[in-house]
């Protein structure tokens, strides 16, 4: 058995509230611990969205009742919200701004409503962008023109990578974070799924984007799940949503990467729990831990997950890693394939 620190994923949509028939706190964080993430950062796209004080209180007591690991909620950016919500970052996980098209109604299509945002938000506070292609560019211009830190999460092309690579050269206050399901897939790699499952934004890639990825690692601050739940009903619809749920499969593919080769067991530890709680603020969990049994061989199941999504575009893979065991703040909170922790047990990162 192998201990490693318990592991943080910023970037989960949780779906509470107003679409628990995907996905609750109480499934989310279940699917957390299964995975190895003893805390998760909560996106803002719910229905309604996260963008006021009322709405981020009626999230975060639900997750104060339901959730099982530790949590914080990101507040979402609208054209008008500016001013109002920035009072509210000390509550919140940090301020999510939409730049492309997403799940939801989030998206600021308007580059002038970015600006009062980047004015008013804390500069100590994190701000984390939803961009590809150009807006990756745009972010980082804004960046470097209001002097304060961005998170560019699911980075997914080569482009992007390379711009980062650049912006990070010169100095600029800009992290980024890529998912297992743009490290581990291409587009060609799901062709055998129906259409809808195969809907995730940003979009899978080539070959050469996904290897561009794996060569530019060192850029890489986080990996992070977009944890994404739709039921298969949904996602075979005629009108699928986009996402992939992540959190129990993240943690086995990149342990299969360490067992190839291609990435080291101290490179997993930084981007999975040591970068994430640095760029986002968040202080160590006191007798917090996983184990893990890094040559365990299995193959990925099609379903009987902990979240209520239950199904993997994985389906199939064999991987090499096993979480096996989850102690948080002291407590066994899931042991060989059972979670433990109750309802409630987790705590709010913030506030």
């Amino acid at each position: 058995m192998l201990r490693l620190p318990g592991l943080l994923d910023p970037h989960v949509h949780v779906r509470e509230p107003g679409a628990t028939h995907k996905e609750d706190w109480a499934t989310a964080t279940a699917a957390a611990l299964a995975g190895g993430f003893t805390a998760i950062l909560a996106m803002p796209n719910t229905q309604p969205p996260i963008t006021d004080a009322a709405t981020l209180r009626q999230a975060l007591d639900a997750a104060r009742g339901k959730a099982r690991c530790d949590y914080a909620q990101y507040l979402g950016a609208t054209a008008h919200n500016a001013q109002a919500i920035a009072p509210l970052a000390p509550q919140a996980a940090g301020l999510k701004m939409y730049l492309n098209q997403t799940y939801g109604t989030l998206r600021l299509a308007d580059m002038a409503a970015w600006r009062p945002h980047f004015i008013h938000w804390p500069a100590t506070a994190p701000l984390v962008v939803h961009a590809e292609g150009h807006t990756v560019a745009a972010a980082i211009l804004f960046a470097a023109l209001y002097e304060r830190a961005v998170h560019i999460a699911h980075v997914s092309r080569r482009d992007e990578i390379l711009l980062i690579r650049a912006a990070k050269a010169r100095g600029l206050p800009v992290t980024c974070e890529v998912t297992p399901h743009h490290l581990f897939l291409t587009a060609a790699d799901v062709a055998h799924l129906p259409p809808g499952r195969r809907e995730v934004r940003p979009r899978l890639a080539t070959p050469a984007d996904r290897e561009a990825l794996w060569e530019n690692l060192d850029v890489i601050d986080c990996f992070a799940t977009d944890h994404a739940p739709h039921t298969l009903a949904e996602k075979d619809g005629p009108q699928p949503p986009p996402g992939f749920p992540g959190l129990e499969t993240a943690l086995p593919l990149l342990l299969t990467a360490v067992h190839e080769g291609r990435l080291s067991m101290e490179d997993l530890v930084a981007r999975m729990s040591t970068n994430p709680r640095r760029i986002f603020g968040l202080p160590p969990q006191a007798e917090t831990w996983i184990e893990v049994a890094p040559k365990a061989a299995w193959e990925i199941p099609a379903q009987g997950w902990q979240s209520r999504a239950n199904w993997s575009p994985f389906a199939g893979m064999k991987v090499r890693g096993r979480v096996t065991r989850v102690v948080l703040r002291g407590q066994v909170v899931f042991q060989d394939g059972r979670v433990f922790a109750p309802q409630g047990f987790g705590r709010a990162l913030r506030g």
